[in-house]
């Protein structure tokens, strides 16, 4: 038996389906899948959730992270803790599967073996069309330094914790588990003796991102902080990472705790001394009461007293702009507040960040 997990987050369906589809016309029909919804808005979601029950092989479940940055790890780590032992393969929704991966992947199986494959990648023009998987033209192949699409023995992920919960958004995050699994006494071999897997074309990630606030939570730089962090775990030999509550994404009813919150909130003006108070005085002193923060630009930052002040070099306060303010909260919280149920919402309209926060 092969499970295979894939973690998603508003994707194309069209996408899902091409997937699906491929699974759907494996050879060897010994597998299931786990399909992770981590956050898709609630029309994606069901969406989503529908198509899937096409496919008698998968299981569709939804976490409502929809207001939590995107972290791959957790979604996954869902799943592989509660498996009992064999292998699971990690997905990736943008994968079509030739129909003998299946039954090549089960005879690769080997204990304290992880395996990764190689993968050809499609242009965009290529990914629009529907054909048998060898008519498919190739636009280039990964090399061994592309590690996503790995199957793992249940019991190595399990002695190591899973993935790396402090990766967050994108980057890193598959290298680290393959570098602390092999830190661990596990062998790790990259499958590249034929192509069993398509990826289908898409827009780089890191050409979403933009120096602006954004209601899409965003974290400048966050890259290159996952790429330190992954050479940490390297120069430290480390293996397990996820001490606390590995796993356990925010519940249902968490959520609906955080949204139903009716208190009063906490105004938070952007001027630097308050912001470095939220971050270092009062999130740390956060506990089961439910919190509501509310950070907005200090009026008089923008009236015309302040700008002369400034002008004529009077003393006048120092303040962040609500993207630094983002950046710093969004950093905080994937450091140090990760575990704690938590909704981080920016609203462009009215130039605020909402952050509603409590111990779990």
């Amino acid at each position: 038996m092969l499970e295979i997990i894939f973690p998603y987050r508003n994707r194309g369906i069209e996408r899902v389906k091409k997937s699906l589809d491929a699974l759907a016309n494996q050879t060897n029909k010994n597998f299931s899948v786990h399909f992770v919804d981590y956050g898709s808005d609630i029309e994606t979601a069901k969406q989503v959730e529908v198509l899937i029950q096409n496919y008698s092989f998968a299981k569709y479940q939804y976490h409502p992270t929809n207001f939590q940055p995107w972290n791959k790890s957790r979604a996954l780590n869902t799943v592989i803790k509660q498996l009992k032992a064999g292998f699971c393969f990690v997905a990736d929704i943008d994968m079509i599967f030739h129909p003998e991966f299946v039954a090549r992947a089960i005879t690769l199986q080997k204990e304290n073996t992880a395996t990764y494959f190689k993968v050809g990648f499609l242009s965009e023009n290529e990914t629009k069309y529907t054909k048998q998987f060898n008519a498919y033209s190739i636009n280039f192949e990964s090399t061994h330094e592309a590690t996503g699409l790995t199957m793992f023995p249940v019991k190595a992920l399990h002695k190591i914790k899973g993935f790396d919960e402090y990766y967050h958004f994108w980057g890193a995050e598959d290298t680290d588990v393959h570098l602390r699994l092999k830190n661990d006494g596990c062998e790790i071999v990259f499958y590249e003796k034929e192509i069993l897997l398509l990826h289908q074309w898409h827009k780089s990630y890191r050409s979403k991102e933009t120096k602006k606030l954004t209601s899409d939570l965003q974290l400048s730089n966050i890259v290159r902080l996952n790429h330190q962090h992954l050479k940490h775990a390297g120069l430290n030999n480390t293996t397990i990472v996820n001490i606390e509550r590995w796993g356990e994404p925010l519940s249902q009813e968490g959520y609906q705790l955080l949204e139903s919150f009716s208190g009063k909130s906490k105004i938070i003006l952007n001027k630097k001394e308050t912001i470095n108070h939220l971050l270092f005085c009062e999130l740390p002193k956060v506990d089961k009461t439910i919190t509501r923060f509310i950070i907005e630009t200090d009026d008089f930052q923008n009236s015309l007293k302040y700008k002369i002040k400034k002008l004529l070099e009077k003393k006048v306060p120092n303040y962040y702009t609500l993207k630094a303010v983002n950046d710093k909260l969004l950093l905080h919280i994937i450091s140090f507040y990760r575990n704690y149920n938590y909704n981080c919402k920016v609203i462009e309209s009215a130039h605020k960040i909402e952050l509603t926060i409590c111990k779990p």
